[in-house]
């Protein structure tokens, strides 16, 4: 081998092996033999790939549907990350609100989806599928094997069932890109139809699309319609995605061959403008008219085109006119809030720091599309007359999460500028409603919210909730253009975090239903009376009103719940709280770096009010050395957010000195509410020199919190052992004579032991042995003195 090769190999990364831990990530099965063994199941990865989201929907509307199938440059880049990578820009969807089904798709065998997909749209109420894929010489090779039998076909759509279910997207599309044998078509229907049936039993509401490819008659023909060639497999799965070469006259074809199942007809579009109707790109609108037009259903293919291909200005401006259009064609197809409690901060899933209650715990550009919060309804304009430029900004200082809404231009005295945020559907009751919002802005600029209602009998009703201020100024701007207009009742300064304001309203209107949200921009205005008085002019609040001014807001969250949805978050102690898969290793500079996978659960049941936690490590370095009841600093650093109950620490840095690691589990409620770091669980890791100096440790190892004798909670350290030092538990005082090794938390048994397991059982024998000889010895040397000594005083 030359020194070039030699050089390549050792660059060249170890293949991937699922098996092993390692930072969390999405991938496709991209064999037959990987789904029929289930060995994506025993896979490191997959507990974290499972959604945490649940889709509140059920069937879909009955009207024409939006579909978008994600093919953005092959699938699995910056999205793979579980736990989030570091791409601000990476690529995202934020207007959920225009589509009812979201397809991600990949060129794999079997494209599962990233979490993070799932968690945004079923965030908002849009159900997700994954792709399963056939094409070319290997896709024939994977349907002779797949279509065999008919009990093959049932059983790799069992399979494919099993994974929906299993991490908690909602179906597939099917698309089988190859020329079959005639003789292959009936076990191919078998394969679709048992794949519809398990997937509607096993999951309610679950969808199995076919796409418009191989024929009834096992010919490649993609039929851009539906017609007789394709519809027996239409028949038996809940829709069908039709190529994107259609022609103007096929879509009221394909709606007169489906009759009463038009909407189950997805006619495509391809985004790249690839022989597709209208054009796609800029004109994709073209082709949604006619299809609107003709009442059948849209399946957007590719919309990344608009981030592959760098439209300027740039992603956020160019995405954001985009789907304008196609708002502007196919209307709203989802509505929220539609239950209480609703919270948004309006983050992307994405930005340049990271903040929580105002606090920035995180500088580093960040990107996790699972944190992405309900996204507000902004409408995009191009009119440069609008005194008010309304963005999503993920540059400036953010109250929670890494965006917010912010509003800058300019201002007339009396004028206010009002913009929409959401359109709701929530029938209220009897409990009065409160709303909280975060305010950041200039002296003068102030932000109000508008909520509109509607009543069973179609009775409108319009409420302006204002901004802190003068009540009387206040009441003389509005009270003549909403039906009531209510000050806040509580207005909160954030001693941590100077600029920002917590403003608190409630409202009680039982009976309506929230329809709208908007939010009103507007000036405060000074005492005029004063004005005059030191001006001595009668005419100064028209000069004021004419005189345009400098406008500029931030809203950092907004939350709206009743007075009984308060979160209740539960002691430390009701969780339980679990390292595992401990790994040291050192850096190129030397430091000592940790690898380890944090589980934790509740000890009974299930925490619903959270769907996700914050990841702190709190690194506690002795002040000297030998005296390790002396603490120098508490460390708080943020590590990152966790979907589920489970985050991998990757080559964390511990720096020289640090005695032990506290790792604390943020609870966050559903309303936006976090508990306390101090009340919230934890796991403490206490690491001698001697663990970190051998270099590795057992990468199976799980680790439990145990309480000593004396009550307190047990730390963990290290045998000096040179050949294998071994972890145990230990009084974290020396107040008693606690030990215990640090087993496996699996139920131990004799077939499992390793030689290492049983040097250890004998030296734990051999400790309990003298400990129990020595506390008999002890005991019994004081029985003799108490009774040498009594027999003393007796006598004398």
């Amino acid at each position: 081998m030359s020194q070039e090769q030699l050089q390549a190999s050792s660059a060249s990364p170890p293949p991937f092996d699922p098996s092993q831990p390692s930072t969390p990530i999405s991938y496709p099965i991209k064999t037959l033999q990987e789904l029929e063994s289930r060995s994506y199941f025993s896979s490191f990865h997959y507990p974290f790939n499972v959604a945490s989201v649940p889709i509140q929907s059920g069937s879909l509307p009955s009207r024409p549907r939006m579909l978008v199938c994600h093919d953005m440059a092959g699938g699995y880049l910056d999205d793979k990350w579980v736990q989030g990578g570091t791409n601000e820009g990476a690529y995202a969807i934020w207007h959920w609100y225009l589509m009812d089904v979201f397809v991600y798709f990949s060129h794999s065998l079997v494209t599962l989806p990233p979490p993070c997909w799932t968690n945004a749209a079923h965030k908002h109420g849009v159900k997700v599928l994954g792709t399963f894929i056939t094409e070319w010489d290997e896709g024939r090779a994977i349907c002779n094997a797949l279509l065999s039998t008919k009990e093959s076909a049932q059983m790799y759509a069992e399979r494919l069932t099993e994974l929906a279910v299993a991490l908690g997207f909602d179906g597939w599309l099917i698309n089988m890109e190859v020329a079959l044998a005639k003789g292959q078509i009936p076990n191919l229907k078998e394969f679709v139809s048992h794949l519809t049936q398990t997937m509607h039993s096993s999951m309610p509401g679950s969808l199995v699309i076919w796409y418009d490819s191989v024929t009834i008659d096992s010919s490649l023909e993609w039929q851009d319609q539906l017609n007789n060639k394709n519809k027996p497999f239409f028949d038996i799965c809940d829709g069908i995605f039709i190529n994107y070469t259609w022609a103007e006259s096929y879509p009221k074809i394909s709606a007169d061959a489906a009759g009463d199942r038009k909407f189950d007809v997805y006619m495509g579009i391809d985004v790249f403008g690839r022989n597709t109707y209208g054009g796609g790109q800029w004109n994709t609108n073209v082709a949604l008219d006619l299809l609107k037009k003709e009442e059948v259903s849209a399946a957007i293919f590719a919309p990344g085109w608009v981030y592959e291909t760098k439209q300027p200005p740039d992603f956020q401006t160019a995405q954001n006119r985009w789907w304008s259009l196609i708002e502007k064609s196919w209307g709203i197809q989802q509505k929220y809030p539609r239950v209480l409690p609703f919270y948004s901060n309006f983050d992307q899933g994405h930005g340049y720091h990271f903040a929580i209650d105002a606090v920035q715990v995180s500088d580093t550009p960040w990107c996790n599309i699972s944190c992405q919060s309900f996204q507000p309804f902004l409408e995009f304009s191009e009119d440069s007359t609008n005194t008010i430029q309304v963005i999503v900004n993920s540059k400036e200082a953010s109250y929670s999460g890494g965006g917010n809404i912010t509003f800058k231009g300019t201002l007339q005295g009396n004028d206010y500028f009002r913009t929409r945020l959401f359109l709701g559907e929530i029938l209220l009751g009897n409990l009065p409603v409160h709303f909280t919002y975060s305010l950041k802005s200039d002296s003068s600029s102030l932000v109000g919210l508008s909520l509109e209602f509607s009543s069973t009998l179609n009775e409108r009703m319009s409420v302006l909730l204002a901004a802190q201020g003068s009540t009387l100024l206040t009441m003389n701007q509005f009270s003549s253009k909403f039906s009531k207009v209510i000050m806040p009742h509580r207005v909160v300064k954030i001693e941590a975090a100077p600029g920002w304001v917590i403003q608190e309203s409630s409202i009680a209107m039982n009976g309506y239903i929230l329809t709208e949200i908007h939010a009103v921009c507007y000036k405060s205005k000074p005492d005029f009376i004063d004005l005059k008085l030191n001006s001595g002019s009668d005419h100064l609040d028209n000069d004021l009103a004419r005189s345009p001014s400098n406008y500029y807001a931030v809203l950092g969250h907004l939350m709206v719940k009743t007075s009984d949805q308060n979160p209740d978050f539960l002691p430390s102690s009701s969780w339980l709280v679990e390292v595992q898969h401990i790994k040291w290793a050192s850096d190129l500079q030397g430091a000592k770096t940790l690898s380890a996978k944090i589980i934790w659960k509740l000890k009974d049941g299930n925490y619903s009010m959270s769907q996700n936690y914050n990841v702190y490590v709190e690194k506690l370095a002795n002040e000297e050395v030998g005296n390790p009841g002396t603490m120098l600093k508490r460390e708080q650093e943020y590590l990152g957010v966790a979907q589920v109950e489970a985050f991998y620490v990757s080559d964390f840095v511990v720096p020289s000195g640090t005695s032990s690691l506290k790792f604390i589990i943020q609870v966050c409620g559903t309303d936006g509410a976090s508990q306390k770091l101090d009340d919230s669980p934890y796991f403490q890791l206490d690491i001698e020199d001697s663990i970190s100096s051998s270099g590795t440790n057992d990468d199976g190892m799980k680790f439990r919190n145990r309480k000593c004798e004396c009550g307190k909670k047990a730390v963990i350290k290290f045998s000096k052992s040179k050949n294998s030092p071994q972890p145990y538990y230990c009084c974290p005082t020396d107040s008693c004579s606690y030990f215990e090794w640090c087993f496996s938390t699996q139920d131990y048994r004799r077939s499992n032991v390793s030689e290492t397991d049983v040097s250890m059982i004998a030296e734990l024998r051999e400790i309990h042995n003298n400990y129990n000889l020595v506390k008999i010895l002890v005991v019994g040397t004081i029985v003799w003195l108490l009774g040498y000594y009594l027999c003393f005083f007796c006598w004398s």
